[in-house]
């Protein structure tokens, strides 16, 4: 058996190539990062990889983790410029199975995957066994899914578009935030404040807060974090306001789900600022929660560090797809709305 599996994103697209038996151990043929805008399609991509690869026969499976919700078998990316049909992939790719998962559910599904080096404990708590699971995270934009256990303690994961639900401001300088972005977007997620993509906008707003002129080239986190180093004190209100709404939406995520299983942070923002989520600031905005302090305060919350963190739930989803596991149909978004620009 020959699977190709995919963790797609709006910066980087991660891709790896499994040869062996089904029922058996695989063996990694090929893998590859790639920067996803340099590609016009999944189809474009697909195709370069399985040419580097230089693979005797085309893959009998390809599984690819999207950033969307899945509607029959199609999928419009958020922060990419890719509509992306699972069927039309099949037909030409010539290749005879093609499926799509939503990208947080396969890094839920990663989290089997990974070791205690991969994990840095930001409110080291015991996990309950067969405890709900969360994992929630800042890419390009902002994803959530949740893991239920089921009565063997397997766990099963589901999708949501939770990132996407109305930002709440917590203090008067949060709120001059909310009306900055609403002037600019109308609707104002959490991920317009919470990913990749936001760095930019909470730089800008802190010029304006520090009636410092505003900046002729778009800023993303690296250059923050650069010029944050170098004592630039907008940048580093910044990054503070960053974290400040990172640990609240973490917060929030442990009201919503109580996931005494382990709460965990996944994407690359997070893998990057490591030592500011480390801080107690983090925390501090965490467990803000006025009455409902204490269950914040009992989460287990880890941030992981591995970045194959994707391409290996994809990796092992597709192996479950090719065994004809029951668990393949229960890797289905639960979420039916298309995503808006938000």
């Amino acid at each position: 058996m020959e699977l190709i599996a995919g963790d797609i994103g709006g910066t980087k697209s991660w891709l790896a190539w499994l040869t062996g038996e089904a029922e058996g151990a695989m063996h990694l043929r090929f893998e590859k990062v790639y920067a996803s805008a340099d590609f016009v399609s999944a189809e474009a991509l697909l195709r370069q990889f399985i040419a580097e690869a230089q693979a005797a026969s085309l893959p009998d499976v390809v599984v690819l983790a999207l950033p969307g919700p899945l509607h029959a078998r199609r999928v419009s990316l958020t922060n990419l410029d890719w509509t992306v049909d699972a069927d039309a992939l099949q037909v030409a790719l010539g290749i005879a199975g093609v499926h799509f998962i939503n990208d947080f559910q396969a890094a839920a599904a990663g989290v089997a995957t990974l070791t205690a080096a991969d994990l840095v404990a930001l409110n080291p708590q015991p996990a309950e066994p067969g405890g709900v699971r969360a994992i929630t995270g800042a890419g390009t934009g902002l994803g959530l899914a949740f893991m239920l256990a089921d009565g063997h303690g397997h766990y099963r994961t589901f999708a949501t578009e939770g990132g996407h639900v109305d930002f709440a401001p917590a203090n008067p300088l949060q709120t001059r935030l909310l009306e900055y972005l609403r002037d600019e977007y109308g609707h104002v997620s959490w991920e317009r404040v919470v990913s990749g993509s936001a760095m930019n906008d909470l730089y800008r707003f802190c010029c304006i807060e520090h009636e410092r002129p505003l900046p002729d080239a778009p800023a993303d986190g690296a250059a923050l974090v650069a010029r944050a180093d170098s004592g630039e004190a907008v940048a580093e209100a910044a990054l503070d306001l960053f974290v400040d709404l990172y640990g609240a939406w973490v917060g929030n995520v442990a009201l919503l789900y109580r996931p005494l299983g382990g709460l965990y942070i996944a994407g690359g923002v997070s893998v990057h600022l490591q030592r500011r989520m480390q801080s107690p600031r983090f925390m501090a905005a965490a467990v803000a929660k006025g009455r409902m302090r204490s269950v914040v305060e009992h989460t287990p919350i880890s941030l992981i560090t591995s970045s194959r963190l994707g391409v290996a739930g994809a990796l092992a989803l597709g192996q479950a797809m090719s065994r004809r596991l029951p668990v393949a149909p229960e890797h289905q978004s639960i979420t039916r709305k298309t995503r808006s620009s938000t």
